[in-house]
């Protein structure tokens, strides 16, 4: 039986992963931090087959232990502090988790893996915010990094330190360059959730409005359920490499709004919106679309759920759950 560590398990990628390497037979351990964290029931509702452990992507020390107890074969490391809003209010603390958390996590699965560097797999969760003011589009692997947050900055230094690690002890350790994936699963501060429970609250009567920032704003947006099986197919190549995971296909927060609230049965969305300049990015990033033709190729590996079957699963589950909520 195989066995994987994933930090960032109480994450939507995290969940999913951990749903898909089960079902593959997988012994799955995961990162959690604290004894008291608020997401500890949630994963053992949603996993209850996933091992808890408790570490922190910012000390050395308790991910050697971890690794120790878990001895994995796989190791997908998705702990992240992952909204990119918050990276301005607070950058340092997004450098220590985002940036030099990999570092942490890599060095402690050279020490793990010891004189045999094939022992174990790593799997980095990188980002297209990392291409920010973009070079080139469709954005490639090979396309030039230009990130315009403090996130996409520490993930650019997580990046480059996976392809150091890889380069310098061998180590079977493979980036996947997510363009935005989302799902009901999602945290409601992120674009895609927020308008999907807004829409949901709207056709409830529960609110009047959904306010936002940039509605310009384009995006390359998936099903995080599609992409968490690029991860695994990363892990089991011969040799590790970097991938752009993405639909390549780009869609504005227009077209997410006017897409959302067509599934709730809605019509003029713009009757419902309103724009803040709270909302919007000190340096905004204004496309992203990705060229996932090596994932294609090499993986084998193409997205499954299109940009309107997305929206509308998300929608249709807030619904659902705001029914609930509401009795």
């Amino acid at each position: 039986m195989p066995r994987a560590l994933i930090t960032g398990i109480t994450g939507q990628d995290g969940l999913y992963l951990a749903e898909l390497l089960l079902s593959k037979g997988y012994e799955v351990f995961g990162l959690i931090r604290g004894q008291n964290n608020p997401k500890y029931e949630l994963v053992s509702k949603t996993v209850p087959g996933v091992k808890l452990l408790t570490g922190d992507l910012t000390d050395v020390s308790s991910l050697v232990r971890v690794l120790g107890i878990a001895q994995p074969d796989e190791i997908y490391n998705l702990g992240a502090i992952s909204f990119v809003a918050y990276s301005w209010e607070n950058a340092s603390m997004t450098s220590d988790v985002t940036g030099k958390g990999v570092l942490n996590i890599l060095e402690a699965t050279r020490l793990y893996a010891g004189d045999d560097v094939s022992k174990v797999r790593f799997y980095q969760a990188s980002s297209s915010e990392m291409f920010g003011k973009v070079q080139q589009v469709p954005q490639k692997e090979e396309t030039l990094l230009w990130p315009r947050s403090p996130y996409g900055v520490a993930k650019v230094f997580g990046h480059y330190m996976t392809i150091n690690y890889r380069e310098s002890y061998g180590m079977h350790a493979s980036s996947g360059i997510l363009f935005n994936h989302e799902s009901p699963r999602r945290g409601p501060e992120f674009v895609t959730r927020k308008v999907s429970q807004a829409v949901a609250r709207i056709k409830l009567g529960l609110q009047d409005e959904i306010v936002l920032g940039n509605l310009d704003a384009k995006r390359d947006w998936g099903f995080a359920g599609d992409y968490v099986e690029a991860m695994w197919l990363m892990l089991q190549q011969p040799e590790a490499d970097d991938y752009v995971i993405s639909t390549g296909e780009t869609h504005s927060i227009e077209e997410l709004l006017e897409a959302a609230f067509a599934a709730a049965g809605l019509e003029d969305w713009r009757r419902y919106v309103r724009q803040d300049p709270r909302f919007m990015r000190p340096a905004e990033v204004d496309l992203l679309i990705g060229d996932a033709t090596k994932a294609q190729r090499v993986l084998g590996w193409k997205p499954k759920v299109s940009f309107n079957e997305l929206v509308t699963m998300m929608v249709e589950s807030d619904l659902v759950e705001q029914r609930l909520l509401a009795k």
